[in-house]
């Protein structure tokens, strides 16, 4: 697959490494022409470096490593060449206070595909930091990480859950793009507990099994240990 990275931060060195190294052809965009030849040569594997709109270009899949507000700058200057392509967009919009700065009006992701609207734009990879993806794989208790994606085309959240099996971990179906949002929502409420309140966000929701509450029997055998 061909991928184009609009960006040379760390969110595009911790995905398109794996990518890379998956076989993937994968060539690094940025303003800064210095920072993107540094950020390609790092990653090895043939990556290559060009500018923003070439990558656009090159890609098949272009992901927006880019912080929100930029990136849809970016797509709106760029989208005669984001036509057709998967839009793979990973940003989170928090603020100070860890306050969603879309204070209630369209998503990140929605404002990406406004931008460029004839991209596919699907929403992935924003609800952990971009250590967590450097890992080989992100798999902990013996469980791979799993990775929600939403978007609107079949076609394009395939690709990305391709992408996302790249990293080594597992892509679960979040809905359509109206549901971004949730997941910008997911990563402000999870980044408050873990950052401002030092809390497990891991441990807010029970077992699958319990998803829908426990069974009758699970019920009455609680309440008697208490009785």
């Amino acid at each position: 697959m061909r991928i184009g990275v609009l960006g040379t931060g760390n969110m595009a060195d911790a995905l398109a490494t794996h990518w890379a190294r998956a076989g993937h052809q994968v060539t690094i965009g940025g303003r800064d022409a210095h920072r993107a030849e540094q950020l390609a040569t790092r990653m090895g594997n043939r990556v290559k470096h060009t500018s923003l709109r070439a990558a656009a270009e090159f890609g098949e899949v272009v992901l927006a490593a880019l912080p929100y507000g930029a990136g849809t700058d970016v797509a709106r200057d760029l989208h005669q060449a984001l036509e057709g392509k998967v839009l793979l967009d990973c940003s989170n919009p928090i603020g100070p206070g860890f306050r969603l700065l879309t204070d209630g009006g369209p998503s990140a992701a929605q404002r990406l595909a406004a931008a460029a609207p004839g991209a596919h734009v699907v929403k992935a990879f924003n609800l952990c930091h971009e250590d967590v993806w450097r890992m080989r794989p992100p798999v902990f208790d013996g469980r791979p990480l799993a990775v929600p994606v939403c978007g609107d085309d079949e076609t394009a959240l395939a690709r990305v859950g391709e992408l996302v099996r790249d990293v080594g971990c597992d892509p679960v179906a979040g809905g359509g793009l109206e549901r971004a949002g949730l997941l910008e929502a997911t990563a402000a409420l999870f980044i408050a507990l873990w950052v401002g309140e030092g809390a497990d966000a891991q441990a807010i929701a029970p077992p699958l099994a319990y998803s829908s509450g426990p069974s009758h029997q699970e019920t009455e055998a609680g309440t008697g240990a208490l009785s």
